[in-house]
């Protein structure tokens, strides 16, 4: 297994881009606080959606017929890095640009395309993902939700877990098994689409510790979900999610979660005396970002290929990740947040934002020992 990542060729339009991107955002996001900023891919704003929908900055790299611009993955990979960078609130279109509408793009039927892709370029459509369950963990080939053959149809009986905003979600593309256990234990899975305006499904809050409501479980009890609701081939889920899954994890959200705390904290050391101890730290900091986004860069060009990058997208995710749970803990040893100030204000707020989030970070779109079995197993270590 080669472990290149070739750097994409250089873009004047993604550059071009870029510009008008952050014109925007400083308009857009003008006075919304650092803990507003600091909530990004999890800031729910349908508005905010629409008005990138409108731009043309959602589904960039899609078919025109479906919505999208036939732009390139660099044009779009600028888009979300700045949009992040800026602390933009972009959960209400995130996860169906970025993998559940490439899902449907690749597996889904016409029709499931024409009538959704659209609504999801225009920033009206908003997804969430139905995969762990309650004693699962990590292993998605162990779960126990079951899609049954019925007249018409499938009634699908079980609980997802941790399933992030499906209480304000229009769809889930649920991932259950729809055979028998066999020896093949990537056999008989299958992928479906959910209108959870119109499937009965129970969505109960999971509050997280600053009580918080991003995640829910979701309670299938023989819900009836339609033939037409099948994505792709029935029997065939396990390979298609892990399609999906090399977008969820190669992306600039995987390094850039805790990126308003580093900003506040350059800011706030930017006040105190000179410390070569902060210098050094700042720096390590920023070469671990420029280093992982040049990993993730490769990683959008050359799923623009069709090529397979589940392993070099574990990785990225899992240095990442690693990288984002790092940044609170260097800025509460670098700064005394007990002092009080007007200047240490905004640093305070988002320091505690983000401690309270970072353990996520290693569980959303895989732990990190499952993704480290993933990398050993490719490179032959296993």
């Amino acid at each position: 297994m080669s472990l290149n990542f070739p750097l994409p060729a250089p873009s004047e339009a993604a550059e071009a881009l870029r510009h008008e991107v952050r014109e925007f955002l400083a308009t857009a996001l003008a006075g919304r606080s650092p803990a507003e900023r600091a909530q990004s891919w999890s800031g729910f704003d349908p508005a905010f959606s629409r008005a990138i929908g409108a731009r043309g900055w959602i589904g960039m790299t899609w078919p025109r017929r479906y919505g999208g611009a036939e732009r390139s993955a660099l044009e779009r990979y600028v888009v979300l890095e700045e949009m992040l960078a800026a602390g933009a609130p972009v959960s209400a279109h995130w996860i169906a640009e970025r993998q559940s509408g490439p899902l449907l793009l690749k597996f889904g039927t016409e029709q499931q395309r024409e009538s959704i892709l659209p609504r999801i370029a225009r920033g009206e459509c908003s997804f969430c993902i139905g995969l762990s369950e309650p004693d699962s963990g990590s292993d998605i080939s162990a779960i126990r939700t079951r899609a049954r053959r019925v007249e018409g149809g499938f009634a699908v009986t079980g609980t997802k877990i941790w399933t992030s905003k499906a209480h304000c979600a229009n769809y889930m593309i649920l991932f259950c098994r729809s055979d028998a256990p066999s020896e093949d234990r990537h056999a008989g899975f299958s992928q479906f689409l959910v209108d959870l305006a119109r499937a009965r499904v129970a969505i109960r809050p999971i509050l997280a510790m600053n009580g918080e409501h991003h995640f829910n479980e979701v309670v299938f009890e023989d819900t009836f979900l339609p033939e037409d609701a099948l994505v792709g081939s029935l029997g065939q889920g396990w390979r298609q999610v892990g399609s999906e899954l090399a977008f969820e994890r190669s992306g600039p959200e995987r390094f850039l979660s805790s990126f308003t705390l580093l900003v506040e904290l350059v800011r706030v050391l930017g006040e105190l005396p000179p410390s070569e101890r902060a210098a050094v730290a700042i720096g390590r900091l920023a070469a671990h970002i420029i280093t992982l986004r040049r990993l993730s860069r490769s990683v959008a060009g050359l799923l623009q290929s069709g090529a397979d990058m589940a392993m070099q997208a574990a990785l990225v995710k899992d240095l990442g990740t690693a990288l984002e749970q790092e940044i609170p803990e260097i800025a509460r040893l670098l700064v005394d947040s007990g002092r009080a100030s007007e200047a240490l204000a905004g640093f305070q707020v988002v320091l505690g934002h983000t401690l309270l989030q970072a353990p996520s970070f290693s569980l959303r779109g895989g732990t990190t020992e499952m993704l480290r079995n993933m990398i050993a197993r490719a490179v032959g270590l296993r």
